[in-house]
Formats: C-alpha cells, structure tokens, sequence
C-alpha cells in the first residue's frame, strides 16, 4: 500500500507548557479519536497543528523531533494565525455559515486573508513531507484551499477530501465572497466525501453553476482529472 499522509487542522496529540516544560497529551475531538482507530498496520504521517503557539526556535525543533518518532509532522502558528485563520475564518466564517446561520458571519478581508496565508503554511510543510506516491486524505473546513495548493506542486499524486460539517446549499454558499476560491481549493482532490447526500448534491450544484463543472453521476471532469464525489 501507499504511505497514507493525513492532513487536519490538529494533530492528534496537543503540546502544552507546564511548569517550564512541553508536555504532550491525547487531543480531543472525534477526528482524532476516528482516525486514531486505523490500522496500526498502515504506514501513515500525520501532518498539522500542535496545539500551542511556539515562537521559540528550540522549542519547535524539539517538538519536530519528539513529533518524528510517531510519524507526526507539526505546522507551526503564531497567535496572530490562531486568532485570525481559526478563531476568525473558520469559526466565524466557515461554521456559522455552512451551518445556515448565516445572520453571525463575518465579512472580514483580514480573515480571509490569513485563511489562505496558513492553507499555504500548510501546503509548503505537506510538499516538503511527501513523496509521489503517497495517498494524501485532507480534512475538513479550515484546509478547504489545501487541495488545490498541494496539486500544484504534485500534479498527479491521490488527495482525497472529506469535509466534516454540512455543505450548504447553493444559494446560502454563493452569498460568500470567497465561493469560487473555496470550491476550486476542494477540487484539487481526486475523491470528495460528504456526509449525506444533501450535503454531496449541494456541492455538486455549486460546481456547476459557479465553476461550470457538470456532473455526470457523481463525477466531474476537471482538466484532464476525473474527481468523485460521494458520501460515506
């Protein structure tokens, strides 16, 4: 088999400062908890977010090593990144409105700008990470850009996508600013999964009718790529 490379905002262990020292422990969150349970078998590297804002260049060497010996690679963020690409974009953005509240999202350009400043963070740790023929699997709405990013530099390795939270419907999608740049980022994958069928119809009706991209049962033809599109 491929080296499976999973990609989330988190990894699935935390670093934390306790009295002067790096602590790591489990972290929480069903993502991690669900593919935690693969196959020990699998040849896998996880790449993401450590849960802590490290300036200090020892410190992060430290944890890159402490990281390597289970198969993790950090992407490291400043304060000002958490706050704007995650507590600002992601959680302000993304989430309130994928989940139709859409009366709590925020419009904010410098949200969006650090939205694609770490998806490109992330992009340039997972290029310099992985190999030709490794299976890339990208997870959820803070990395909704990655895939198109990493199929730049690796134009026919295998990504995969699954987003965790609903896809709106179009019409409640196309009110973002940012549609088309978060619709082409998704498409950089080769397979995207959904939760339910809704959410899968809802993302297909967005390709078509803001990229032009028609489906035929599932599947869309994007360049000379075939990406599929199902629910699991």
């Amino acid at each position: 088999m491929p080296r499976l490379i999973i990609i989330s905002n988190r990894l699935p262990v935390t670093v934390n400062r306790k009295q002067g020292e790096l602590i790591f422990y489990p972290s929480a969150g069903g993502l991690a908890t669900g593919l935690n349970s693969l196959d020990e078998s699998i040849d896998k590297t996880w790449i993401g977010w450590p849960g802590e804002a490290l300036d200090d260049e020892w410190e992060r060497e430290s944890v890159k090593r402490d990281l390597a010996r289970d198969h993790m690679v950090p992407v490291f963020l400043s304060e000002e990144d958490i706050e704007l690409y995650y507590e600002g974009f992601s959680n302000k953005v993304i989430w309130p409105h994928f989940h139709y509240f859409t009366q709590f999202t925020s419009y904010e350009d410098k949200y969006w700008d650090a939205y694609q400043k770490v998806n490109e963070q992330f992009a340039k740790v997972v290029v310099e990470n992985i190999q030709a023929d490794d299976l890339i699997w990208v997870h959820d709405y803070q990395l909704l850009l990655l895939p198109a990013l990493i199929r730049k530099s690796f134009p026919d390795i295998s990504i995969g996508f699954f987003l965790h939270i609903p896809f709106p419907s179009y019409e409640i999608f196309r009110m973002l600013p940012w549609r088309e740049a978060l619709l082409m980022g998704m498409l950089g994958a080769d397979q995207i999964g959904f939760h339910t069928f809704g959410y899968m119809r809802h993302f297909l009706s967005a390709a078509y009718r803001i990229a032009g991209y028609e489906h035929y049962f599932g599947r869309l033809t994007v360049g000379r790529r075939v990406i599929n599109v199902d629910v699991f």
